[in-house]
C-alpha cells in the first residue's frame, strides 16, 4: 500500500467513523424519545387539556393551538413567499434589488428565531396590548418566510427558458405564462418547499413564548393568549412533576412524528411528479 493509499483509507475511515457517530447519537435521542412518548400515549392526551400542577390531563388545547397558529402562519407566509420568490426567478432576476433581497432573505432564514420573537413582541403584542394567537401566528409566518421564498426561485429558474418563449411565441402575456405554465411545471416543487417551511415551524418555542404566550384552557380565538406544544413541552419538561413530564415527552414525540411525517411527503411529492410527466 503506497503512501497515498494508507492517507486516503484513513481519511475515509475518519469520515465513516464520524457519520457512524452522528447516526448513533440521532438513534440514541429518537429511542429514548419514542420509548418514552410512547408510555404516555392515550386518549385522554388528545381529547383532555393540560392539567394542573399534578393532576391528570392531556395536551388537547395545546395541539389545536398549535394546528391553528401554524395553519395561519402559513397561510400568512405562503402567498407573500410565492410572490416573492416568482418575482426574484421571473423579474427582479439579475438585478441589483433581487440580489439585496436575496442577501436579506439569507440573513433572516439563518436569524434566531427568539429575535423573530422580540420582534414580533414589540411590533404587535405592545401595540394590541395582549398576547395572542394571532401574533404566534405572525412570528411563525416571519420565520416560514425566507423558506418558501428560496423555495419557489430555486424550483422556477430550473423551469427551461425554451418553455417560456414557447408560450410567448403563442401570444400569452408573461403573468400567464407564468402561471399557465411555469408554476405547472414546478408546483410540486413549490408545494415541497410550503411542507418543509411547514416543517421548519412546528416546534418554534422561542418566538411564541413572546407572542402567543400559553393557556391552560381549550381556545380557538386567536385574539386571546392560545396553548400549543412547543411552550407546553417546555414548561412541562422543566417542572418536577412526573405527570407533566410525561405529557411533555408524549407531545415530543407528537411533535417529532409530524415533522418525519412533513419530512417524507416532500421527499413523495417530486416523485409522484416525476411519475406523472413520464
Amino acid at each position: 500500500m503506497t503512501r497515498r493509499q494508507f492517507k486516503n483509507h484513513v481519511f475515509k475511515g475518519l469520515c465513516v467513523a464520524a457519520t457512524a457517530l452522528g447516526i448513533g447519537i440521532l438513534l440514541l435521542i429518537l429511542m429514548t424519545l419514542f420509548q418514552k412518548g410512547f408510555a404516555g400515549m392515550n386518549w385522554a392526551l388528545f381529547s383532555e387539556v393540560t392539567p394542573g400542577p399534578g393532576g391528570e390531563g392531556g395536551l388537547a388545547n395545546a395541539i389545536v393551538g398549535s394546528l391553528i397558529m401554524t395553519s395561519l402562519g402559513i397561510v400568512i407566509a405562503a402567498p407573500i413567499g410565492v410572490m416573492a420568490g416568482t418575482w426574484l426567478a421571473e423579474y427582479g432576476r439579475n438585478s441589483k434589488t433581487a440580489d439585496l433581497i436575496r442577501f436579506l432573505n439569507g440573513m433572516l432564514m439563518s436569524a434566531p428565531s427568539i429575535l423573530i420573537g422580540l420582534f414580533v413582541y414589540e411590533m404587535v403584542v405592545v401595540f394590541m396590548g395582549h398576547f395572542s394567537g394571532w401574533a404566534g401566528a405572525i412570528a411563525l409566518a416571519v420565520i416560514a418566510l425566507p423558506v418558501i421564498i428560496s423555495a419557489t426561485e430555486e424550483m422556477l429558474k430550473l423551469v427551461p427558458t425554451s418553455l417560456r418563449e414557447a408560450g410567448a411565441g403563442l401570444g400569452a402575456s408573461r403573468w400567464r405564462v407564468t402561471f399557465s405554465l411555469s408554476y405547472r411545471a414546478v408546483g410540486t416543487g413549490i408545494v415541497t418547499g410550503i411542507l418543509l417551511a411547514i416543517a421548519r415551524i412546528s416546534g418554534e418555542t422561542a418566538p411564541l413564548l413572546f407572542t402567543a404566550l400559553n393557556s391552560s384552557f381549550m381556545t380557538i380565538n386567536p385574539n386571546e393568549p392560545m396553548a400549543n406544544l412547543p411552550v407546553t413541552i417546555y414548561k412541562f419538561a422543566m417542572s418536577p412533576y412526573e405527570s407533566w413530564n410525561q405529557l411533555a415527552w408524549s407531545g415530543a414525540l407528537l411533535i417529532t412524528l409530524a415533522i418525519l411525517a412533513l419530512n417524507i411527503a416532500s421527499r413523495i411529492l417530486p416523485g409522484l411528479n416525476k411519475r406523472r410527466a413520464s
